[in-house]
Formats: C-alpha cells, structure tokens, sequence
C-alpha cells in the first residue's frame, strides 16, 4: 500500500519489491501487507514487480489515516492559497520526473514512452495546477431569506474520499480524480488497478517530498473483491469515485448503498460513434477515425470504436481505412516509431481475440487485422470490420482493444439513430463541413462529449462524464470539484434589523 505518510505510526506505508532488479532497494512501513502481488510486463508477460497486496485490514489502516488527517489534521485546515502551493510542488515534482514516470506506465501497460512524456505527465501537471488554481476560489453564497434573519452557505470538504481507477491511464486517471478532491480539502484513500500500480505508489512518494501532510494521500494496491470492496462499502468512507465498467460501477453503488449511503460518482463505458458524412475531407476522416479506435491500443473508454460512414464515400474510405490500419505499426512501447503496444495483460488480450471471433461468427467480414503478431506479449493488429448490424455483439458491447466496426448510413436521421442505438453515452465524434449538420448531430446524440471535426480534444475546463450506462458525475472543470464538497446553510436571527 502507499500513503504520503510512512512513519510505521498508523499511516498506511508505501512499498514494492522490484523483482527484476536485485540490487535495488526497498522500503517497507510496520503496515506492510504480508501477502504480495505480481505485476508484468505486458510486452513480454515477465514479472516487473512483487507489490504488497492491500485487504480489507489494510484499508482499514488507510482510511483510519485519512480520517484522522481529515478531522485533526493540517490539509482542510489550510488556506486554499496554502493548499495550491502544495499541489502546485507536486506538479513540479511529476514534471522534473516525467522520464521515469512515463517508462514505469509503459513498462506496467504498454504504453507509449514517448506519448507519456509529451502528452500523460504534461496533462497530469496541468491538472494539478488547475485545480491548484481553484482551491483559494471555493465560496458560498449570501442569501436573500424572508423575515429578520440573515443567511449565507458554506461549501466544506465531504471528507474521506475512496479513489479506485482503471489500469489504461494510470496517472492520468490518479490525478483527474486526486486533484480536485485535494483542492476541496479532503482526504484521499486510491486504490489503483492491480495490472498498474507503479506510477500511483511513486506518486505517493513525490506528494510527501511535496509536503502533502501524512495520511492526506494513501495508496492501497490490490484487488477489486478484496481491497475494492472494502473501501466502496467502508462506513467512515464519504464519496467513492470510480472510473471502470458498468458492472463494477452497479456493484460499488449497491456497496454504498449497504453502508452509509455515501457519494457515489461513476465514469463507466463506452461504445461511441464516430460519424462521418459525405462532405467530410476522407483523408482527415479516416487520420481521425484511425486515431480514435486505435489510439492506447483501444483500451480508453471514449474509443470511436463504431464507424458511420455515409454511403455517397464509404467505399473511398473503407479502402483507405484498411490501407491506415495496416500502416499503423504494433510494437515495444519504449520504440518512438511504434503506434501501437500490446494490451495490458493476457486476460485483456484473451478478451479482445475472443470478442473478434465473435464478430465472425456472428457474420460481420473481418477486412483486416483481428490476430495475435509478435512472437512474445500480449500484441494484436489492428482490426476492422464491414458489414456490422447494430445488434451484433460487437456492436453493443464494449471491446476495449483495437477493434473497428465500420457501417454505412444514408441520411442525417439515420445517423443520429444509430449513434444512439447503444446503452452507453459517453462521447461521440462528428467530421462534416456542414455547421447545420454539426449543430444538429452535437444536440441529438446522446453523449457526454461531442468532437466535431477531432477527437480526444480533452482540456481539464471541460467536464467530462457519459449519459445513460455510462455514468453520472463529471470529471474536470470546476463542476469536478462540486462531488468533493457540502453544501452548508447557515441561518441567523437578527431581530433588531431596520431592513425588515
């Protein structure tokens, strides 16, 4: 487990065992797990780590911590300008070590090093520093109340935070939920996904340099039946916030719900269209449809993995969709010539090769792509479909892995209806020349995000959440602060007051 603090004086510890590198030390708190976890390389399935596994007296041990920094210690009692300075550190921390970050994501999800270095840390600072803004801009209100009184609202920190974040972004997914709940003044307790957990357990490390005080920030790597659950149904746990599947999201709620009815904020699924009309420039379509199924490897949950092509340049842009996808080059993370890295370990890479013989069997045409490559890790080419139905399983269910499933349609109307012809509602992209066309598809399609001649065009002003099986609650913007807070009204008598 992680924490800012590591004194062995009940604050949650952090640790890990490098496996792979003998001569490297460790370090190791009196609440160290006795039980420990491996995670792998997925470029090669080799053991990177041996990570202390958090259970259910781990988080305990954790919550305990941020419970007792929230309700006697320094952080929610700062001022919002002390607060900023302190996050304002971490961020230049993440920065002045964005290599070895960006080689920890790659080497424990496949991710691009050079993308992480110049895109996932850049984004992580920003977002630390946004929020660092925000934190002394946080008020109440006066209000106007009938009768000899005066009253006003106090916005205060809900308290005790429960993180838990997916494995396809690590740090950005640490810093998106992390950043405004630090702002608001709360405390925190992050359980990451079990295939990563480096990058979180380092970020721990960086935020006590940056004198985040003990307890603030604690890390519990482990698994979702055993350290998820505990912390979704702990009863001096606040607000859970999750970002992952529909399934696991149903079950956190029904946690809360089992317990203390805490503050539940749910990022869930996608399966969202990208939607092409006839008057679009077919060479920018098909750069940006590639980008969004094929970008991370597929495993981000806005992927445009759902193709509407109108019919007057489908057959141009099939053409020139394959020849992309097969120019898209699979291969290490760490090569900067690389597009693509393997999926981030072989459950996921089981997954995705099973959903891809299930589009062929339920008789979509595989054009290109849909097979292992590589002679070790967990790599997959490129794949698209033609000839998909809406009803088709590949169609409807989530894949998270570089799966295209490509359709025609004829008119705007169509469009719209298959777009929304899914229970997710988590973005959308639209390419069109035509205003008219965008104003009408951005106000008729069910989704959280709509990209209008781009994708993945994320900045942290803009909220970021899904509709319907994808969730409720918003990331980012200043709106993201709002589930860290309470509303307080306080009423006072003024009896004597010439006003009334």
């Amino acid at each position: 487990m992680g924490s800012t603090g590591d004194s062995g004086n009940g604050k949650a510890g952090w640790w890990c065992r490098r496996s792979s590198s003998p001569s490297s030390s460790s370090t190791a708190s009196s609440s160290t797990p006795s039980r420990t976890f491996e995670t792998r390389d997925p470029r090669t399935g080799d053991v990177l780590a041996h990570i202390a596994e958090a259970d259910k007296a781990d988080v305990d041990i954790a919550v305990k911590a941020a419970r007792e920094a929230f309700e006697h210690g320094k952080w929610p009692r700062m001022s919002g300008y002390e607060r900023s300075r302190v996050m304002n550190k971490l961020a230049d921390l993440v920065e002045q070590h964005a290599d070895e970050l960006a080689a920890l994501d790659g080497a424990d999800a496949g991710k691009l090093l050079t993308l992480g270095k110049i895109i996932d840390m850049p984004a992580a600072a920003q977002m630390l520093r946004y929020y660092a803004g925000a934190a002394d801009k946080i008020h109440g209100e006066s209000l106007r109340v009938a009768g000899k009184y005066q009253g006003y609202t106090l916005k205060e920190p809900i308290g005790v935070v429960g993180v838990i974040i997916p494995w396809n972004f690590p740090t950005m997914m640490f810093f998106l939920k992390v950043s405004p709940a630090l702002a608001a003044g709360c405390t925190v307790v992050v359980k990451p996904a079990e295939q990563t957990p480096l990058s979180a357990l380092y970020y721990a490390h960086l935020a006590k340099l940056a004198g985040v005080p003990d307890g603030v920030i604690n890390v519990v790597p482990g698994f979702g039946p055993t350290a998820g659950a505990a912390l979704s149904s702990h009863m001096d746990v606040d607000s859970i916030a999750f970002t992952g599947s529909a399934e696991i999201g149903r079950t956190i709620m029904e946690s809360a719900a089992r317990s203390n009815l805490k503050n539940v904020s749910l990022e869930l699924g996608g399966k969202s269209p990208m939607i092409v009309f006839d008057d679009a420039d077919v060479d920018m379509a098909v750069s940006l449809s590639t980008l969004a199924v094929f970008f991370n490897k597929g495993e981000i949950c806005v992927a445009g993995s759902r193709v509407y092509v109108q019919e007057g340049i489908y057959d141009e842009f099939v053409k020139k969709a394959v020849e992309a996808a097969k120019n898209w080059k699979v291969g290490d993370p760490f090569d900067a010539a690389t597009n693509m890295g393997p999926q981030v370990d072989k459950v996921q890479f089981e997954r995705v090769l099973k959903y891809i013989e299930i589009g062929k069997n339920e008789g979509a045409t595989l054009l290109t792509g849909g097979k292992p490559t590589g002679d070790k890790g967990y790599y997959i080419e490129p794949t698209i479909f033609v000839d998909v139905k809406e009803d088709m399983t590949i169609a409807q269910e989530e894949i998270f892995g570089p799966v295209m499933s490509l359709m025609k349609f004829k008119t705007v109307e169509e469009a719209i209806e298959k777009a929304n012809c899914t229970k997710y509602g988590l973005a959308a992209g639209i390419v069109t020349k035509n205003l008219n066309i965008a104003n009408m598809v951005s106000r008729s399609v069910r989704a959280g995000t709509v990209w209008v001649n781009c994708y993945f065009a994320f900045d942290p002003d803009a909220p970021f959440g899904g509709f319907k099986m994808s969730g409720f609650g918003r990331d980012q913007g200043m709106v993201a602060i709002d589930k860290y807070l309470q509303v307080k009204s306080v009423i006072t008598a003024v009896p004597d007051s010439p006003w009334y």
